[in-house]
């Protein structure tokens, strides 16, 4: 029965996804003696209260020799709350099942051991694991690392098109994957685009999923001399959450008139006169920003895949061919000279979007 009871947990963290960073996702259920369900709780960042607290709470006094499941080893440290370990042995919890540890270097088994030496039975079951860490993979990848997982977003046509040499009105993919990439979005913390990008569709780059956040998500623009237009919707719609990377050559007054309207200017020296990208993903993880997504143009997708800046890929396809050695692929530069140096994808995942259409997700080998 516990891995119905841990399966119920990961749902339950699923509900905080989009709601939970810099923290993660966590569910919880507390199981009483008896077998019954007296406690269920998922934490979000705006509620502050962690899962095991809002189970503990709603078990009241059935939570004395209860089992409690979890998809992540229970916190041992102060942060804006007290240790939840510390709350489980004063409820005088029995069990405590739990799928993983938790990476984070201020936890890591200490909660574990903790819950042990207090005389609580405290295992993992791993058997759900896989799962666990996908529902948590921005958070596992930043505690591991240090930087934000990176996901390069692109909509494609079947040729591997992004734009056409004339006329780039309309939109290569439906509605329903316009939808779709607005979930997507909303489990970022940070979103990434080009100049040329702005210049020529002045995108705002917001989160319109039309669901809460625990924080604003950061829109960043790679412009090498603050060509970023004042007037432009970014602009405008600026509140303190809009970051310009440039170079130093970039006008001083250009970068006071940004500043003026709430952007904050971020210099970043690159090869060949760009800002670099890797700087900037260094920056997000100093911020504790632990996802970014990129959705730029075929120059800057180039440069993204090429500095092993990328993490994974999520392209949405369209039933549709452009064809012709003008229109623009999704990643252009230079390239790859030889198929035998070809950038490589592995875990590859294919998601279906009726009726037609496709998106595909790809890890970049890093070996």
């Amino acid at each position: 029965m516990s891995i119905e009871h841990l399966r119920e947990a990961l749902s339950l963290a699923r509900q905080g996804l989009g709601l939970v960073s810099p923290n993660p996702a966590v569910g919880a259920v507390l199981v009483a003696q008896n077998g019954e369900v007296v406690g269920r709780g998922f934490h979000t960042w705006a509620g502050v209260r962690h899962a095991e607290m809002i189970a503990l709470e709603q078990a009241g006094a059935r939570a004395e020799g209860a089992s409690l499941y979890i998809n992540l080893e229970p916190c041992c440290h102060q942060g804006r709350t007290g240790p939840c370990t510390e709350a489980l042995i004063q409820a005088r919890i029995g069990r405590v099942v739990m799928i993983t540890e938790d990476p984070d270097p201020r936890v890591a088994g200490n909660g574990l051991r903790r819950l042990r030496d207090a005389g609580i039975e405290a295992v993992v079951d791993s058997t759900l694991a896989a799962e666990a860490e996908e529902v948590n993979r921005p958070f596992f990848h930043f505690m591991r690392t240090g930087l934000p997982l990176v996901t390069l977003k692109s909509a494609v046509t079947l040729d591997g098109k992004i734009a056409a040499p004339e006329d780039n009105s309309g939109w290569i993919t439906s509605e329903r994957a316009r939808a779709h990439v607005q979930e997507l979005r909303h489990l970022h913390d940070a979103i990434l685009t080009g100049i040329n990008t702005v210049l020529s569709d002045d995108c705002q780059l917001t989160d319109r999923s039309g669901q809460q956040r625990p924080r604003p998500l950061l829109r960043i623009v790679l412009d090498s001399l603050l060509r970023l237009p004042l007037e432009s919707r970014m602009v405008e719609t600026c509140n303190q959450d809009v970051l310009a990377v440039c170079t130093s050559v970039a006008p001083t007054w250009r970068r006071q008139a940004l500043e003026a309207r709430g952007v904050e200017v971020l210099v970043a020296d690159g090869p060949g006169g760009r800002p670099d990208i890797l700087k900037v993903v260094q920056e997000l993880g100093a911020r504790r920003y632990q996802s970014l997504m990129i959705e730029a143009g075929s120059k800057v997708n180039w440069t993204a895949l090429e500095s092993g800046a990328v993490d994974r890929i999520f392209f949405y396809y369209a039933p549709k061919i452009l064809g012709g050695m003008q229109s623009l692929p999704v990643a252009g530069g230079i390239g790859r000279r030889r198929r035998s140096d070809a950038i490589r994808f592995t875990g590859t995942r294919v998601h279906p979007i009726p009726p037609d259409e496709f998106a595909v997700e790809a890890w970049l080998r890093k070996d």
